[in-house]
């Protein structure tokens, strides 16, 4: 099972370093990380998505509850949280194959950013589903470059981290 947490730490050199030497001393192994200030330019948010059972993700919290910078830690219920991800994936394509991958790109809502002779680049933002539906749809083209944020997220309506 896949567990998301949120991490509000003091916007500062070394955070996220000693926070990867956790991980890394722990044995814990993150999925996805996102890491970017808050609307208090001295305050960043740290997403992670983290493997495993309840156990881990319990682990994982009490764990960064101890680091001095961290200033709050919360698991978010999956149910209760609107997450994104951002891709950008440069396909190979031949004539035939430009408007097979346009059509998809508007069916999935994803853009074309990048246009040449050879290849095309779309770009989706969307839940991390959408996007591995996204990544399977482009799998029987030419796929020459991924890149993929982590996932990003915050609770749904009123609730704040």
């Amino acid at each position: 099972m896949k567990h998301t947490i949120s991490v509000l730490v003091e916007n500062k050199a070394g955070v996220l370093s000693r926070m990867a030497g956790l991980f890394a001393r722990r044995g814990f192994n993150i999925d996805s990380l996102a890491v970017g200030t808050t609307e208090d330019k001295d305050i960043s948010r740290i997403t992670l998505v983290v493997q495993g059972d309840d156990y881990v993700a319990e682990q994982v919290t009490k764990h960064l509850n101890k680091q001095i910078d961290v200033i709050k830690v919360r698991k978010l219920n999956q149910g209760e949280i609107t997450r994104r991800e951002l891709i950008l994936v440069k396909v190979q394509v031949t004539e035939e194959q430009r408007s097979q991958i346009i059509d998809i790109a508007k069916v999935m809502d994803a853009k074309i950013v990048d246009i040449s002779h050879s290849t095309l680049t779309v770009e989706m933002c969307d839940r991390p589903d959408k996007i591995d539906l996204l990544i399977e749809l482009l799998s029987r083209y030419n796929i020459q470059e991924v890149a993929r944020t982590g996932t990003v997220a915050l609770p749904k309506g009123a609730d704040i981290v």
